[in-house]
């Protein structure tokens, strides 16, 4: 591939909904541009940019995939991304390697919910949008009836550059507004001079001396307009609409003029970088594959990333050696000899280097990117499949949270079980599916086990004497303790208030160990025992046969004993959830969190027709929320969660509850 200035290079991120054409539309440009002879289909599974095996059985993009390819001269580093809500990481990743926005809308069902949660990313982060309605070909296409629903959903700022000739099978081509010299077919040339007049007026809104050009009644050149045009764009206050049937190819060499045209290269950023800087790039995004190995895709932000050349892992203060640096298109790799400043290229075998990494020469500062990745909000305990993935699964697991940071991997110290969390259950099953196709590991996903813990809720008093004679040395502990119930949240407490030496003071650490351990098996489930006091009042011993052990033996029965006469309690996990939902959804949710053992805390506004829920509500109760809010919102709906504390269950729940954690056990002692 040539070698391209920084002006001369268009990052671009096609965004939207699920379903509305964004990879078509990158595979017509790719063949547009000649870098292929046919265009692909989805469900054929022949894209460029859906090439893992996971998207291919789904007929659905799960990752980004970035194609770079040449359009008049310029570099078009293009990335597809998921319009899938489980896979919403890939998105805010990619974003951070773009300079634009391609907002993807399909023509016959106008704006849906992925595309409104798109474009606010965007508008969050000021990141020029143009939008591209898609499938003008298809049935209920409608010019109006679109341009209506960008206008109801982002304001008048969406203008459209061309109007399209005849829609449905009518749809032939599109008329190019910035081009006077373009064809009109006959009957729409008033409609054409005032979509022309409109765009002018959005061109001198974002330039004040256009703007006392066309107050003042003068022409305004159509070079002055694309500049007045390409100002509003970076402000926000104008959206380029374009038209378009990307497997017909209409409109796509059109979309391609508008992205060389219209949109930002990287020299044009406030904090552009230079060439001939000192380097700094930032990993946006990275893949593990267990034949090539690592690959780690960067956006240059100053100086030059050459390939053969030593580096210095900025984040990890380590240095790292380069190959080969490419550009890919898809799983395709081209390689080349240096990517300047603003452009996006890829790294194989970077040992240390992570997304979000800065990658650099030694000496530069990390650089500072955004990157507010949605919190994980579905989770499942994972489980090797067989003897043979038991040594593989937590190297491979790692591997697999390192190349999709959206993925959370814990253990739970109260059950032991090692948690994998995602943003849904395609997400987890995607990653799973992963696993066996790279590392050749199996593993399973199952309900994770509810931490519940156990207390007390009244004073006991216990006794306990072991007491074993054999024909040598026996064994003798005799303890009498006091069992307190503590504050939620204080933990465990020990303390001897033995006088007169009826327990010997070498004799206390092992009855306080024989009732530690006993913490960990409590008498309703075997679950953890917490705020607690235990106190050793009194007791007796043997001068031949008394041991320490005698006496750990003795004070974890005594332990058992109160637990029973203290009013044992199971205690269950109690979290804060922040629901956001749209405002005609907030009665039926409001409904079901109730439903849920839910207590709604308080309600906001949060963003325009959005609705903040604050509601407690028992971890057991929302295993699979996720799955739930998405149906009953249309996936409008988000929600985060935090542990606040540990409650009392509900009487009637406690059998159930035991039940339920016994069988999950049993499930997994039938694995070893």
């Amino acid at each position: 591939m040539d070698k391209y200035n920084s002006d001369q290079i268009r990052n671009c991120v096609i965004v939207s909904h699920s379903g509305t054409g964004k990879t078509i539309l990158a595979e017509s440009m790719l063949y547009t541009a000649g870098l292929i002879t046919r265009i692909g289909a989805v469900e054929d599974g022949n894209t460029v940019s859906d090439f893992e095996e996971e998207e291919i059985k789904r007929s659905n993009s799960v990752q980004a995939s970035l194609m770079a390819f040449d359009w008049r001269g310029t570099k078009i580093n293009l990335i597809d991304t998921p319009g899938f809500a489980d896979f919403r990481g890939e998105v805010v990743s990619a974003l951070t390697a773009a300079d634009s926005v391609v907002l993807v809308v399909a023509a016959p069902s106008g704006v849906e919910v992925g595309t409104q949660q798109m474009w606010q990313m965007a508008s969050s982060q000021g990141i020029p949008r143009m939008i591209f309605v898609s499938k003008m070909d298809r049935e209920n296409a409608s010019f109006s009836r679109v341009m209506s629903s960008l206008a109801d959903s982002f304001g008048r700022e969406c203008v459209p550059v061309q109007l399209p000739v005849g829609s449905e099978a009518d749809f032939t081509a599109v008329i190019n507004l910035l081009d006077p010299s373009s064809d009109v077919p006959t009957g729409l040339g008033d409609e054409v001079e005032d979509a022309r007049e409109r765009l002018i007026e959005a061109a001198a809104e974002s330039d004040d001396e256009l703007e006392e050009k066309y107050l003042e009644g003068e022409e305004i050149t159509q070079e002055e307009l694309i500049r007045g045009l390409r100002a509003g764009l970076r402000s926000g206050d104008f959206v380029p609409v374009l038209f378009g049937a990307s497997q017909m190819s209409i409109g796509i060499a059109e979309i391609l003029d508008g992205i060389v045209d219209l949109l930002p290269a990287p020299s044009e950023s406030e904090d552009a970088g230079e060439p001939d800087e000192p380097l700094s790039a930032y990993v946006f995004k990275t893949t593990a594959d267990p034949y090539v190995g690592k690959l780690s895709y960067f956006r240059v932000n100053t100086g030059t990333f050459s390939s053969d050349s030593q580096i210095w892992n900025v984040s990890a203060d380590e240095s790292e050696r380069v190959g080969q640096t490419y550009v890919t298109r898809g799983k395709e790799q081209e390689p080349v000899a240096s990517l300047v400043a603003g452009d996006i290229g890829a790294v194989p075998k970077l040992d240390s280097a992570l997304t979000g990494h800065t990658l650099g020469d030694k000496g530069v500062d990390p650089i500072e990117v955004s990157i507010n990745l949605p919190n994980p909000i579905y989770t499942r305990a994972v489980y090797p499949k067989s003897k043979a993935d038991v040594d593989k699964m937590s190297t491979s697991l790692a591997r697999i949270t390192e190349e999709d940071p959206s993925l959370d991997l814990k253990r739970e110290p109260d059950t032991l079980e090692m948690l994998l969390s995602g943003l849904g259950d395609t997400h987890l099953e995607v990653s799973v599916e992963k696993m066996k196709r790279k590392f050749g590991v199996e593993i399973d996903l199952e309900t994770p086990r509810i931490p519940y813990r156990e207390t007390i809720t009244t004073n006991a008093a216990a006794e306990f004497k072991h007491k074993k004679q054999s024909g040598g040395h026996g064994q003798y502990g005799h303890v009498v303790i006091q069992l307190e119930p503590l504050r939620k949240g204080k933990g465990f407490e020990f303390e001897s208030k033995v006088v007169g030496g009826s327990v010997p003071r070498e004799y206390i650490p092992s009855v306080e160990k024989g009732i530690r351990e006993s913490l960990g098996n409590g008498t309703i489930g075997g679950f953890p025992v917490t705020d607690l006091k235990a106190i050793l009042v009194d007791g007796s011993f043997h001068a031949v046969d008394s041991s320490g052990v005698s006496f750990e033996i003795a004070a974890s029965q005594a332990f058992s004993t109160g637990m029973d006469k203290a009013g044992a309690v199971l205690l269950e996990p109690i979290m804060n959830i922040n629901v956001i939902v749209p405002d005609d959804y907030t009665g039926d949710i409001i409904g079901d969190l109730n439903s849920r053992r839910g207590r709604i805390q308080g309600m906001a506004p949060s963003s325009e027709g959005f609705t903040s829920i604050e509601v407690e509500v028992p971890y057991q109760e929302i295993l699979d929320y996720a799955t739930i809010l998405r149906s009953v919102t249309q996936g409008l709906g988000t929600f985060d969660t935090e542990f606040a504390r540990y409650e009392e269950t509900p009487q009637h729940m406690v059998e159930s509850a035991v039940s339920a954690n016994n069988e999950l056990i049993e499930r997994q002692n039938s694995r070893a």
